[in-house]
């Protein structure tokens, strides 16, 4: 007997062909190659990337199937019964495929939550992938966590520069660049990330917020060995010393500033503003966005006014990273959408 229209479009029918499967090892190979061929993932997705602080994190990463086929990611780790999308990230969310419907995504959203519920999580967040990370568009599930009352219990400011429509660079910062010129500072991507670590960033954090890098010397040193064309140092140097550095996290579309320090004589030599003039005028001129990352302090309640003043100085504006909490056990209303 032929399949009926109505059979054929039943949500029940349709959402009974998804699975969840929580990550293994085994699953890398997997996992990474649909990293690699998603419209909204980046490095920091891949498996040897999550993992260099695996000891930190109890991981509950999540694989949607529909019926035999993978159809999205959550990068996740748990904390009692609460489940993050990765927390030792810098973003994160749902990683799609390139070619994957609406319908698809609200779909696996759905069973997902269906899942966490089931599972007796009592909260997903969300830390969203800004939309310049964005191969494709990529923006349904902030719309779902509309639909899902979601709580919006933070909001970040990242300061951006769209290379496709650059702005002038302020007075203050040509200034800076002519003393960096004068002062004969000479600038190198030698990838010397110790030197830089011990000598400037390591002591700037401590004397100004009495903490570490998030990344120890051990630990980018291993993120470069396995992501040798993403991540790069570049030293200033005057007189044969380092004088500064900026560490670079360079996906498809962005080159993100991870670090930026320099030395006490930093405004005298103008040491920031030379180096950062050559990255954004000569290393990644082709590169669609700079990203110099938030000013933000008092988890996102504040903006730090003097660097924020900085960054625009180099034509850098706004976008917003929201971070989301959502109740697993509300999935009920993404049934009511398609209409």
């Amino acid at each position: 007997m032929p399949i009926s229209i109505i059979e054929l479009y039943n949500p029940l029918r349709l959402l009974k062909a998804y699975s969840i499967e929580q990550y293994q090892p085994k699953f890398k190979s997997v996992w990474n190659a649909f990293v690699s061929n998603s419209k909204n993932a980046t490095f920091l997705f891949h498996r040897d990337f999550m993992e260099y602080h695996q000891d930190r994190f109890e991981d509950f990463s999540l694989m949607v199937y529909k019926k035999e086929k993978l159809v999205a990611l959550l990068p996740a780790n748990r904390v009692g019964d609460e489940v993050y999308s990765h927390q030792g990230l810098t973003y994160g969310g749902l990683v799609l495929p390139k070619n994957i419907r609406f319908e698809n995504v609200l779909q696996s959203f759905e069973m997902l939550l269906k899942f966490l519920h089931e599972q007796n999580i009592t909260s997903l967040h969300i830390k969203e992938i800004p939309s310049i990370y964005h191969h494709l568009p990529s923006e349904e599930i902030p719309y779902l966590n509309f639909i899902l009352n979601a709580e919006l219990i933070r909001r970040d400011t990242l300061s951006v520069i769209d290379n496709h429509n650059q702005l002038n660079f302020s007075n203050s910062r040509l200034e800076g660049i002519k003393r960096a010129q004068k002062n004969e500072l000479r600038i190198e991507n030698n990838d010397d990330f110790e030197t830089f670590w011990n000598a400037i960033l390591i002591p700037n954090l401590t004397k100004k917020h009495n903490a570490n890098p998030v990344h120890s010397l051990e630990d980018i040193l291993y993120l470069k060995q396995r992501f040798p064309k993403n991540i790069k140092q570049f030293n200033v140097y005057h007189e044969g010393q380092i004088v500064a550095g900026a560490t670079i996290f360079e996906t498809k579309n962005v080159a993100h500033c991870q670090y930026i320090s320099g030395n006490e004589d930093k405004n005298t030599l103008g040491s920031l503003d030379g180096l950062h003039d050559y990255l954004i005028n000569t290393v990644y001129v082709k590169k669609r966005y700079f990203d110099f990352g938030t000013s933000n302090e008092n988890n996102g309640k504040n903006i730090n006014e003097g660097l924020q003043f900085w960054k625009e100085g180099f034509g850098a504006r706004t976008i917003t990273q929201d971070f989301y909490r959502i109740d697993p056990k509300n999935y009920k209303a993404l049934k009511t959408v398609l209409k």
